[in-house]
C-alpha cells in the first residue's frame, strides 16, 4: 500500500537561508490547508538517506534551496522530475544526486515515486550561522506555501481532466 503524497522539506536550520525548508514545513504544519492525505516532513538529509523517505510514495514534492546566481534571492523555481536540477541538498561531493538515489532505489526493488518535483528558492546566504532567513528569502515563504497548496490540488485536477501541473504552477517560475 502506498504512503501519502509527501512534501519533503530539506535544509539546515542554522545556516541562514538554508533554513527555508524548515520554515516552510513549520508553517505548513501549523496552518494546514493541505489535503489530509498529504504528509509534510522536514529532514536535514540528502542523497542515500532520502531513500527511506521516498519509498512507497506515488508523488513527492521536495522543497529546498538553490544557488545559481542567475535569479534574485527569493525567486521560487519549480522543476518537474524530467527537468530536475540539483538543489543544495540533492547533491554534494559526499552524497549521490536525487536521480541517482531514485535509480538505486529502483534497482534495490523499492517502490520509488512516479512523480518527484522540486520547488526551490534562490538563496542569498547559506554560509552564515543564523536561524533567521534573509529578508528576500523570508518573503518567498508565503509564495512557496501557495505553490505547495497548488501542487497538491493539481493532482486532483489531473484526475478530473482539469488544468495540468505545468499550467497551474507556471506562475511560480
Amino acid at each position: 500500500m502506498l504512503k501519502p503524497d509527501l512534501i519533503l522539506c530539506l535544509g539546515n536550520e542554522v545556516l541562514t537561508d538554508d533554513g527555508f525548508g524548515a520554515v516552510v514545513s513549520r508553517r505548513l504544519l501549523a496552518e494546514g490547508g493541505l489535503r489530509q492525505d498529504v504528509e509534510v516532513i522536514f529532514a536535514p538529509v540528502a542523497g542515500f538517506a532520502l531513500l527511506d523517505l521516498l519509498a512507497d510514495r506515488e508523488r513527492v514534492l521536495i522543497v529546498d534551496t538553490i544557488q545559481t546566481g542567475k535569479s534574485a534571492p527569493g525567486t521560487l523555481k519549480f522543476f518537474e522530475m524530467g527537468t530536475l536540477v540539483p538543489a543544495n541538498h540533492l547533491i554534494n561531493s559526499h552524497q549521490m544526486s536525487l536521480p541517482t538515489a531514485l535509480e538505486l532505489g529502483r534497482r534495490m526493488q523499492l517502490a520509488m515515486p512516479a512523480t518527484v518535483d522540486v520547488l526551490a528558492v534562490e538563496v542569498e546566504d547559506i554560509e552564515t550561522l543564523s536561524e533567521e532567513l534573509t529578508p528576500r528569502v523570508a518573503d518567498a515563504v508565503q509564495g512557496a506555501i501557495e505553490a505547495i497548496q497548488t501542487w497538491t490540488i493539481a493532482e486532483l485536477e489531473d484526475q478530473t481532466d482539469g488544468e495540468d501541473r505545468e499550467t497551474i504552477l507556471a506562475d511560480v517560475n
